[in-house]
């Protein structure tokens, strides 16, 4: 890594508690989301609204930090969530069936995003397993929610999704803070080795 990298990378850092403040909104999120019993349709369709809102303005955030071709990754994922978030307050009923059918492929398609990410960021970041914990888990998550379309109830149903946009809530969150740490400790090995090859 040259020195503009570094310097980069350190100024960066200074932002490091956006992402922590940002993961502890999910977590509470997911908190909200695994209490609430409502089984209203448009509910659950508005709540997922919010949610997909969040996740864009995570995205644009971790791409204006990101390298090379994962930054239009991340703002192409930006701009898929911006989409869902306005659907899901235009028509929040349409949203809530519309995810019911395609949910467990947006989390395998998530959970295999992070592990690739994950795994590419091994060599530079020391917490990268914990990405793919989070990334095995959505994974799991997915293929659980897929066996589940035998529900047919919509009250069930209601409650079957948000339990799973709760959990997918809470496996951001806990990402987030993973991000915020390594960002923080990349901006202390660039301010440290900067402090190093510095002149006097």
């Amino acid at each position: 890594m040259v020195t503009a990298e570094r310097m980069i990378v350190r100024e960066a850092a200074r932002y490091w508690w956006v992402f922590l403040i940002s993961g502890v909104v999910w977590l509470l999120i997911a908190w909200l989301v695994l209490r609430l019993n409502s089984t209203s349709i448009a509910t659950v369709g508005v709540l997922l609204g919010v949610v997909f809102l969040l996740a864009g303005i995570n995205e644009v955030g971790v791409a204006t930090l990101t390298p090379g071709g994962w930054k239009i990754w991340h703002y192409i994922l930006a701009v898929i969530f911006f989409l869902g978030a306005l659907y899901g307050f235009i028509r929040p009923v349409n949203t809530f069936f519309a995810l019911a059918s395609v949910l467990g492929l947006i989390l395998f398609l998530y959970g295999a995003f992070d592990i690739i990410q994950a795994i590419a960021s091994r060599p530079v970041n020391p917490y990268w397993w914990l990405s793919l914990i989070t990334g095995i888990l959505l994974v799991l998550l997915a293929f659980w929610v897929s066996g589940s379309d035998r529900v047919y109830n919509l009250g069930q149903r209601a409650f079957l999704i948000l339990f799973w946009v709760g959990f997918l809530a809470l496996f951001r969150g806990f990402s987030q803070i993973v991000m915020a740490f390594t960002v923080r400790h990349a901006g202390h090995e660039a301010a440290s080795t900067l402090g190093d090859t510095s002149p006097g």
